[in-house]
């Protein structure tokens, strides 16, 4: 779905069946039905009660999923204020309470915030952001001890991340790598 429009459907919890549509717009990708489910079994353990930020949003996939499988609450991050503006829709529409935020990652991650249990880092390929969203997450204090985070990347390029995010599973489907860290807490 490689910049066109669509529609993609929750796949399980509460809001299942649920259509997200997805806007037209160059570089949006939204994570396929098969990874999303696969992650979402890898999280399964770790999403009830969770505090999550899905950062670089898009269509809100990645956090509505969360949502429907019990994440306490999540916090979009969407710069693009029409995609933004189609999120809070959707959200209205399947009556989830969420914050939704039209910044940058970068402007998101200047504020202190309470840390985040599970993180989504699905950033536009183009844009390169793993590591410098990554560095950001680590060093200002936005993850929880043994946070879980999913990192999104071409197959062929594996982001530099900090060195105590642990890699706990990992699948590749065609172009695309789909793997979830565990933030370790550095000793001494």
């Amino acid at each position: 779905m490689s910049g066109g429009s669509g529609r993609i459907r929750i796949i399980a919890g509460r809001l299942r069946g649920s259509r997200i549509d997805v806007p037209n717009r160059p570089g949006l990708r939204p994570t396929p039905d098969r990874v999303r489910e696969t992650l979402f079994n890898w999280l399964a353990p770790y999403l009830e009660g969770a505090r999550a930020l899905d950062l670089f949003a898009g269509a809100g996939a990645l956090g509505i999923e969360a949502l429907s499988r019990g994440a306490a609450s999540v916090d979009f991050v969407e710069r693009d204020a029409g995609l933004a503006d189609a999120l809070r829709a959707t959200l209205a529409r399947l009556k989830q309470v969420a914050t939704v935020s039209t910044s940058a990652a970068e402007s998101f991650l200047a504020v202190t915030r309470p840390p985040y249990a599970i993180v989504f880092l699905d950033p536009p390929y183009a844009a390169d952001a793993w590591t410098d969203i990554a560095r950001r997450l680590e060093l200002g204090g936005f993850l929880a001890e043994g946070a879980m985070i999913y990192v999104e990347s071409p197959r062929a390029q594996e982001p530099a991340l900090p060195p105590n995010w642990q890699l706990h599973r990992a699948l590749d489907a065609g172009d695309v790598r789909a793997a979830l860290y565990r933030r370790v807490v550095p000793v001494g």
